[in-house]
């Protein structure tokens, strides 16, 4: 199975991305505070050939296009590889694309049909309450 997530970066909350770096990675101090100043506080406009718009501050997302935003972004969502293996499959991430791998005999399919639907209701549970 494939999931792909449409403009994941972008949905990063920065607020779970900081709580999640001081109590799953153990970060504080000095380094904590160099990723909230690095997140927290950036701008954005949009810009056509006539106008300008306002900044507006951003209050969630990665950087793409540096190799920091994809890091980030990975410990964001790796929680997702212990709920996938949970339920017996192996997880394989890269960037916003996951694939849960499994294999069964053609007897088992059904059972395997069960295990991946309930995976995919809790994988789904995951990403709206990470909002992703």
């Amino acid at each position: 199975m494939l999931l792909e997530l449409s403009a994941a970066f972008d949905t990063v909350d920065h607020n779970i991305l900081l709580r999640r770096l001081q109590h799953t990675y153990q970060l504080g101090g000095v380094e904590l505070e160099w990723f909230r100043s690095y997140l927290v506080g950036r701008r954005q406009h949009r810009r056509t050939s006539s106008s300008t718009s306002a900044p507006a501050f951003i209050t969630c997302g990665v950087p793409q296009g540096s190799v920091l935003g994809l890091v980030l972004f990975l410990l964001y969502t790796a929680d997702l590889l212990s709920l996938i293996e949970r339920h017996g499959f192996i997880p394989h991430l890269y960037a916003d694309d996951t694939h849960i791998l499994s294999s069964c005999q053609p007897y088992a399919s059904q059972g395997l049909l069960t295990r991946m639907s309930a995976c995919i209701d809790e994988v789904a549970a995951w990403m709206l309450s990470n909002r992703l």
